[in-house]
C-alpha cells in the first residue's frame, strides 16, 4: 500500500514560476497536526547521485532496479529515499530542468510507487550546486527556490512523493541555509503543491551535534524558525553511530551517545511542538551496531508523535559488497542489518504528518 503524505491534490498557479518565486519571499508557519503512529520505514536507493555531471547514464551512475526496490518492498518497506544530482537535473541555474533526466527521474518514482512504496526526492549535494554555496555572493538562494518552484510543479499532483530540500547542509551559517530554505520553501507552496516537505539543518544535519555552535547559531536555535504556509513540514537528521559519526567505519562505540541524544533532541521537539524524519542511518553486522540499530528504530517507534518514520543508509545495485553499511542482498540472502531495523515490524498505515 503506498502511505499518503498529503491529504489534498494541490493546483498549480496560473501565474506560474514567476510568481511562486516572489511569493518564496513571505513564508508563515501554521501549526502541526497530530499523527497517528510512525508510517515511513525504508531505505534510501543509492546510485543516480553517482558522478559528475556529465556522467553516462548506465555507465557512471543510475536509478534502482525494479528487482532492488521489489526486495525492499517485499520486506514490509514502504519509502525509498532517493537521491541524484541537482547539476544534473538542472544542467544552468535558474533555467528549466532537462527533459532527459527529468523523465528518469519519474519513471523511477513511478517504478518505486508501482510496488506500493512511497518517495523521498533527495537533491544529494551538500548545500551545493556543484562548487557554488546555497547563499553565497556568487549563488544567491533564489536559485535553490527556483529549482525546487521546477522541481514542486512537476511532482505536485502526487501526494506519496515528499520533498528532501537538501541532502547534509555543511559549512553554511545557520541563518544563510535557515532563509535559503524558507524561500524554497514558500516558492514551493506558492505553486500550490501540498506535499511533504523534509528540511534537514546545517553541520549535515546531526542529532548528536544539533546543540552545537559550529556556524552561526546551533540548529536547536536556528532551526526551530522554519516556515512553511502549509504546515506540512518535518524536520529531516541522519545519524551513526561510529567514532565520529560520519558512517564511514565499521564499529559502533556510540550506541549510548546517540540514544542520550535522541531522548534530547525528541525532548527539543516536544518543546518546539515539531517533527523529524531520520533520512540516514546505519551500521555494520558488528553485534555492537546491530543491538544500536535495533535500539534507534525502536525508540522512533515508542515516539510516533514526534517521529514520523527513516530511511537506512544504504543499498542500490551497484554498492560494493564489502560495503559495511550496505544492506543490498547478496548470492547468500538478506544482510543481517535488515533484522535489526525491521524488527519493530512493517510500518503503520496512518498519514505521517498531513498539517491539515
Amino acid at each position: 500500500m503506498v502511505v499518503r503524505l498529503a491529504i489534498k491534490n494541490p493546483r498549480l498557479l496560473t501565474t506560474g514560476i514567476a510568481k511562486a518565486l516572489v511569493i518564496s519571499a513571505c513564508a508563515f508557519a501554521v501549526p502541526y497536526q497530530a499523527a497517528a503512529s510512525v508510517c515511513l520505514k525504508g531505505v534510501n536507493l543509492s546510485g543516480a547521485e553517482y558522478g559528475d555531471r556529465d556522467g553516462v547514464y548506465g555507465t557512471n551512475y543510475r536509478y534502482p532496479s525494479e528487482a532492488t526496490i521489489r526486495y525492499f518492498a517485499d520486506q514490509g518497506m514502504n519509502v525509498v529515499r532517493l537521491p541524484f544530482r541537482w547539476a544534473r537535473l538542472q544542467r544552468v541555474p535558474g533555467m528549466p530542468l532537462d527533459e532527459q533526466e527529468l523523465a528518469r527521474l519519474k519513471a523511477s518514482v513511478d517504478l518505486i510507487r508501482a510496488n506500493g512504496m512511497s518517495i523521498v526526492l533527495d537533491p544529494h549535494d551538500f548545500g551545493y550546486y556543484e562548487d557554488r554555496q546555497i547563499g553565497s555572493q556568487d549563488f544567491p538562494a533564489r536559485f535553490f527556490a527556483d529549482f525546487w518552484v521546477r522541481l514542486a510543479i512537476e511532482f505536485s499532483d502526487q501526494d506519496d512523493v515528499a520533498f528532501g530540500l537538501m541532502n547534509e547542509p555543511y559549512d553554511i551559517q545557520n541563518s544563510v541555509w535557515l532563509a535559503a530554505a524558507n524561500q524554497a520553501i514558500a516558492g514551493i507552496r506558492a505553486t500550490g503543491a501540498e506535499n511533504l516537505i523534509l528540511v534537514p539543518g546545517t553541520n549535515w544535519s546531526g542529532i548528536t551535534g544539533w546543540w552545537l555552535d559550529m556556524t552561526g547559531g546551533p540548529n536547536a536555535e536556528v532551526m526551530a524558525n522554519v516556515k512553511d504556509p502549509a504546515g506540512n513540514f518535518a524536520l529531516e537528521v541522519h545519524q551513526y553511530m561510529d567514532i565520529d559519526s560520519s558512517g564511514t567505519h565499521e564499529t559502533c562505540p556510540n550506541v549510548a551517545g546517540v540514544m542520550d541524544s535522541m531522548e534530547r533532541f525528541t525532548q527539543w521537539l516536544d518543546e518546539i511542538d515539531g517533527r523529524a524524519f531520520l533520512g540516514e542511518f546505519g551500521g555494520s553486522k558488528d553485534p555492537e551496531c546491530l543491538a544500536g540499530l535495533e535500539k534507534m528504530v525502536g525508540f522512533m517507534d515508542a515516539h510516533p508523535d514526534r517521529w514520523i518514520g527513516w530511511t537506512y543508509w544504504a543499498a542500490g545495485d551497484w554498492w560494493p559488497e564489502s560495503e559495511g553499511n550496505n544492506i543490498q542482498p547478496t548470492s547468500s540472502g538478506d544482510r543481517p542489518q535488515l533484522g535489526s531495523i525491521m524488527s519493530s515490524g512493517r510500518p503503520g498505515e496512518p498519514v505521517c504528518l498531513t498539517g491539515y
